[in-house]
């Protein structure tokens, strides 16, 4: 019997920049919910969790996760190693996919991508990402790591920023393990320039009205279908642009040796 590819998506209310983002409401629906949707939409055989925190204020992700028929795991707030690990082994998984729930746009074919990439060395690698380096807009971040790989990492992990980060001991230590990464098939890297993911209010307002302009016609639109839309409407791309490039590697240089200062910055304006 076939391994079990089980995707994890990290949520929790107590996000410090826009605290309760994943329960916003996008077209009479939480952001969570379209972004299961959009998750739906693979291809590959896989099973999906939501892992949130035992935290009072999370109670509604796990009925949120329910009421869309999705399990839902509950642990550690702050070791998502560990929130990881757990989930993994509660729902006996062979792979286990890492998909943050900030990321609502993610194109359910990117996620098939990387994961066809993964499958396709049959057991060369033991994480496979599309952000080391990234070359996708920022907001469509798929991690694949085996069950061998996530087990070895949470028993040598330590540092906080690799329990909070749940992989960032994989790919610091390439002696370790074999570390593959999928890159966009365009040649293109948007990576610095485009920003589909949510941690701004800013954020808010540009995933809203994508999918106002989008879900209605096309609720299966891609990565590329918001592309056009940017170029066809500028003025959509310029409601988060100052925070394009922007992300939680900015505040942990000093202490990643594979991250460069040339893949992040700090908040424009």
């Amino acid at each position: 019997m076939a391994a079990k590819t089980l995707i994890v998506v990290q949520a929790r209310m107590s996000s410090s920049r826009l605290p309760g983002k994943v329960m916003l409401p996008v077209l009479g629906k939480s952001l969570l919910y379209r972004m299961i949707e959009r998750v739906r939409q693979v291809h590959h055989k896989v099973y999906i969790v939501v892992a949130t925190s035992c935290e009072r204020e999370d109670d509604i992700i796990e009925k949120e996760s329910l009421g869309m028929g999705v399990a839902c795991f509950r642990g550690n707030l702050n070791n998502l190693l560990d929130r990881h690990y757990q989930a993994a082994c509660l729902f006996n998984a062979g792979h286990v996919v890492k998909i943050p729930s900030d990321c609502p746009l993610i194109d359910g074919q990117i996620i098939d991508e990387v994961l066809s990439f993964y499958f396709a060395w049959k057991g060369k690698y033991d994480y496979v990402s599309n952000l080391h380096p990234a070359t996708f807009p920022d907001g469509n971040d798929v991690e694949i790591m085996s069950m061998d790989c996530l087990y070895k990492t949470w028993k040598e992990a330590k540092r906080p920023l690799e329990l909070e980060h749940t992989t960032p001991y994989i790919w610091e230590n390439p002696g370790k393990f074999n570390i593959g990464n999928y890159t966009w098939a365009t040649g293109l890297d948007y990576s610095m320039s485009h920003r589909f993911t949510i941690d701004y209010e800013a954020d808010f307002q540009f995933i809203k009205r994508v999918y106002e302009e989008l879900y209605p016609v096309n609720p299966r639109f891609s990565c590329c279908d918001i592309l056009a839309l940017l170029d066809a409407k500028p003025e959509i791309y310029d409601i988060n642009a100052k925070y394009a490039g922007v992300n939680w590697y900015r505040n942990h240089l000093d202490e990643l040796a594979t991250v460069s200062a040339e893949q992040t910055r700090s908040v424009a304006g």
